[in-house]
Parts: structure tokens; C-alpha cells; sequence
């Protein structure tokens, strides 16, 4: 086993990572920019090595300053975390040249699956189905139309070299498909440094559920089951379950045998995601990536099955047998998975960097806060804003639904805005309690939402009417009173006339 480890990444993961070097008996390293220099994860672990100013290029994406940090303070492995250099087969193979132990996949599988056109080849070779579309990259927009021709509208531009819902492009009608083809390249190469997209069938309301797989370099490789990762904002997940509210056993071994069919056809080791697109009425699935990494969403199998994902990341790169086989794994219960951002989610999620001046961490049974931030913490322009990853264990779904409302409820952070208040309204939605999902569910929600604020506002309207009017007729009454005082009183004198007038003024107010 390893002594020592360095952890290529910051924030919530990284502690995630530092948290098993501690059940492993593992010394772990920190590495931050100047901009983290008191961040949680550097206070948590046993060294820290400054890397350079703020930016990623100067910092966490630098693969020169990282493989010094980690030969200046002895380490013998690292763990990439997720994001960053985490899908990153240079860096895999320069860590593995320095005479390091790279804890995932070797660079060559890496390559093989980080590609997303030569992945769906790999898939095809596997006997493992994918969604219609191009197999390769397209070279220019006249192969684009053509293919979109082909498969038929709507069609899905996709980056080759990278996901997160950058360089993707849905596209509706061949009007449209030019200024998409355009963006989806300039996004593309501005993320990932490959211009190179690629084309599919767009899916009518499909799932989007991803397979956990994890391999040894003896030869074994498992399945744990299904995650629901269908309710995405912009082309990024932000809830998952495990199980998925389909709940159909048979979908899940199908499912899971061709994940395991693929990894093994690329001789893959550690911890890897293969992500399919599911149809709602058929339970037909496809294969759509490989994410050749721990994911974001890794807590909800943890909690399902019981089993520690990145402690065995640990184990199986220091040469070490999966500690469980096929058979050992179960699932029990549901979790929910929420990420917590620093967003702005009435300003279309806009980032919202800044001090965090007060943090309530929900806690109690079931109830699991991976985060990397505590009270005074400074939420950095310059790093993705997730700054914790909410995660609630059920006997069922509906228990873990109740779960999840009293501890985002429970959850206040201030100081910076952040998506509680749309989870909130989320984990109380009918369709979301109903398990019909599928990847347009928010923009459904949204729909709803707007539908039911405009209503309060027509609502709101017709009171404020009916108000003036109930107010217009009162005074139109205490005139009519008034004048018919005054008529009553007008002839026996003008003392008279006031004192009449007066009271029959108060008899009407009274009215």
C-alpha cells in the first residue's frame, strides 16, 4: 500500500480523497493556487505545495508543476479527483513515466474511451448498442448536413473531445444548423483544445442513466448498479438517484453486463462510468460516453451498496484484488443525490462568487454533506462553482424524497447565492415525486414554475381590482348620503343644515 499520496484537485474531492488516505493509513497531499491558500482541503491534509497564482493553466492544470510537487515531497501515487486533469491521458502517462502510480485508468484506455467518436466505435466492436449518428469526427459543415439528412431532425452536435455540456448543440431544423455547427466547434475547442464535434440522432425524452463499473488488474471486473442522472441544467446533471426510479431489475443486468463488456474490451482498470440514454417507453438503452474517472455523483452508490468507491480506487492501483466480487454487491434502499452550487438560480444560475459569511450543515440519519467549505470561505471566480454535494439514504424513494426536504431545508448558507431554494422547489414538484423524468424535465419545471407565478400575478391583479372597486363604491355611497342629507336640511336654516348634514355623514361612514 501506498504512504503517501498527492491529490491533483481541490475543493469537496479532494477532501472526499484525503478523508480515505486517512482510513487507509495513507499520508495525504494537498496542492492549491495562491487563491485557495485557506481552503479546507489544504488545512485537512498532512503537507500542501503552493503550485502558482489563481488560474487552472497556472496551477491545477499544469502537469510539470504537479509531478514536481509530487516527486519534491515523496509521493508514490495520485489521484487525479474529477475535472481538472482527471480524463486527461498526457498526464496519466507523464505521471506514470515520472516512476508514479496514476490511481485510474492506464493512458491507453483513457484515450480509447476520453474520445467520444472513438469510444462509439469501441462500443460498436463490443456488441454494445449507441445512439444513431456519426462513428467519426466531422471534417466540415457540408458532412454535417449531410448527416443531419441522414438521421433525421432534431439532431444533437456533440464535442469529441469532452463533455459537461460544453460544445453540444441540439438542433431542430436544418436553418439552424450552421450557427450551431459554429458554436459547438468554438466551444469545444475553447474547453477541451479540439475543435472536433460529431453528430446523433436527437433521442425523444430520453433517461439518462449511467452504469458504475470497476475493474482490477487481475482480470475482474463488476457492475453496482444504475444511477438516474436525467435532471440536468444545461446539459449538466445536477440531481442523481441510485436506484433509478424505473426500478426494472432486468434493465439493470442488461444494462450492466454491457457496461462490463465494454470496459473489459478496453482492458480498463478502476473506477469508470458508462453512461447510456434510455428510452421512457421501451426501456431501450444506447450508449452515449464512457467517463474514465470517479464521478461527481459517486456518494448515491455508496450509499446503496456499502461499498467505499475511493478507497478501492486506492487499493486496486497499488496492485491489490477488488475486495468484492459480482455477487457480493446489493442494493438496498434509494439515495438522492442534490449539487449544491454557488449559483444564482433566479438569474438563469449565474456564478455567485464570494464570502461565505454563515454555513448550517444539515446532519442526522441518512444525511451525508460532502463539501469543501466551511464559514468565511471565499468562493473563487476562477474554479467551478459546486461547493458541496448533498446526499440523503432512504428505506425507499419516498423516504429518501422526505429525507431530502428536511435537510435542504435544514441546509443555510449566506453570504452568496446558491441552488437550495431550486431544490427546495424541485423535491416538492409532482412530476419529480412521481419519478417521471427524463433530460428536459427542468426546462418542464421551469415551464410550470413561470405558469404558476403568472397565475399569483393575474390572481394578485384581480384582487387589486376588485379592491379599487369595492373602494370606489363606498365613496360613491358617503357622496350619495352626503348630498341626500344636505337636501333634507336645506330649508329650515343653515345651523340646522350643518348639524343634519354631519350626522347623516357619520350614519352613512357607519354603514
Amino acid at each position: 500500500m501506498f504512504r503517501k499520496i498527492l491529490i491533483a484537485n481541490r475543493g469537496e474531492i479532494a477532501v472526499r480523497i484525503i478523508r480515505a488516505c486517512r482510513d487507509l493509513d495513507i499520508s495525504p497531499v494537498a496542492v492549491h493556487s495562491e487563491a485557495d491558500a485557506s481552503a479546507v482541503h489544504v488545512s485537512l491534509a498532512d503537507e500542501a505545495v503552493l503550485l502558482g497564482p489563481p488560474p487552472s493553466s497556472e496551477s491545477y492544470l499544469s502537469i510539470p508543476k504537479l509531478i514536481a510537487a509530487a516527486t519534491r515531497v515523496g509521493a508514490e501515487a495520485i489521484h487525479p479527483g474529477y475535472g481538472f486533469l482527471a480524463e486527461n491521458a498526457d498526464f496519466a502517462r507523464a505521471v506514470t513515466e515520472a516512476g508514479l502510480t496514476f490511481i485510474g485508468p492506464s493512458a491507453e484506455a483513457m484515450e480509447v474511451m476520453g474520445s467520444k467518436t472513438s469510444a462509439r466505435r469501441a462500443a460498436i466492436d463490443a456488441g454494445v448498442p449507441i445512439v444513431p449518428g456519426t462513428v467519426d469526427p466531422l471534417t466540415s459543415f457540408a458532412k454535417t448536413k449531410e448527416a443531419a439528412e441522414e438521421f433525421g431532425y432534431p439532431v444533437m452536435l456533440k464535442a469529441a473531445a469532452g463533455g459537461g455540456g460544453k460544445g453540444m448543440r441540439l438542433v431542430h431544423s436544418s436553418e439552424h444548423l450552421l450557427a450551431a455547427y459554429e458554436t459547438a466547434q468554438s466551444e469545444a475547442a475553447a474547453a477541451f483544445g479540439d475543435s472536433a464535434v460529431y453528430l446523433e440522432k436527437a433521442i425523444d425524452r430520453p433517461r439518462h442513466i449511467e452504469i458504475q463499473v470497476f475493474a482490477d488488474t487481475h482480470g475482474n471486473v463488476v457492475h453496482l448498479g444504475e444511477r438516474e442522472c436525467s435532471v440536468q441544467r444545461r446539459h449538466q446533471k445536477v440531481v442523481e438517484e441510485c436506484p433509478s426510479p424505473i426500478n426494472d431489475p432486468e434493465l439493470r443486468e442488461r444494462m450492466g453486463a454491457a457496461a462490463v463488456k465494454l470496459a473489459r474490451a478496453v482492458n480498463y482498470t478502476g473506477a469508470g462510468t458508462v453512461e447510456f440514454l434510455v428510452s421512457g417507453a421501451s426501456h431501450e438503452f444506447h450508449f452515449l460516453e464512457m467517463n474514465t474517472r470517479l464521478q461527481v455523483e459517486h456518494p448515491v452508490t455508496e450509499l446503496v451498496t456499502g461499498f467505499d468507491l475511493v478507497r478501492e480506487q486506492i487499493t486496486v492501483a497499488s496492485g491489490a484484488m477488488l475486495s468484492f466480487t459480482q455477487e457480493d454487491v446489493a442494493w438496498r434502499g434509494h439515495a438522492i443525490e442534490c449539487r449544491i452550487y454557488a449559483e444564482d438560480p433566479e438569474n438563469n444560475f449565474v456564478p455567485s462568487p464570494g464570502r461565505i459569511s454563515y454555513l448550517r450543515v444539515p446532519s442526522g440519519p441518512g444525511v451525508r454533506d460532502d463539501n469543501g467549505v466551511g464559514p468565511g470561505s471565499e468562493v473563487s471566480i476562477y474554479y467551478d462553482p459546486l461547493i458541496s454535494k448533498l446526499a440523503v439514504w432512504g428505506r425507499d424513494r419516498a423516504a429518501a424524497i422526505d429525507r431530502l426536504r428536511t435537510a435542504l431545508d435544514e441546509y443555510a448558507i449566506d453570504g452568496i447565492k446558491t441552488t437550495l431554494p431550486f431544490f427546495r422547489n424541485i423535491v416538492r414538484d409532482e412530476e419529480f415525486i412521481a419519478g417521471d423524468l427524463d433530460t428536459g424535465f427542468i426546462s418542464r419545471f421551469n415551464e410550470r414554475r413561470e405558469s404558476v407565478h403568472l397565475h399569483d400575478e393575474e390572481t394578485e391583479a384581480a384582487i387589486i381590482n376588485r379592491d379599487v372597486a369595492l373602494i370606489a363604491a363606498a365613496v360613491h355611497y358617503l357622496d350619495t348620503q352626503r348630498n341626500a342629507a344636505q337636501r333634507l336640511v336645506e330649508v329650515p336654516g343653515q345651523t340646522r343644515w350643518k348639524m343634519a348634514g354631519r350626522r347623516q355623514l357619520v350614519r352613512a361612514r357607519n354603514r
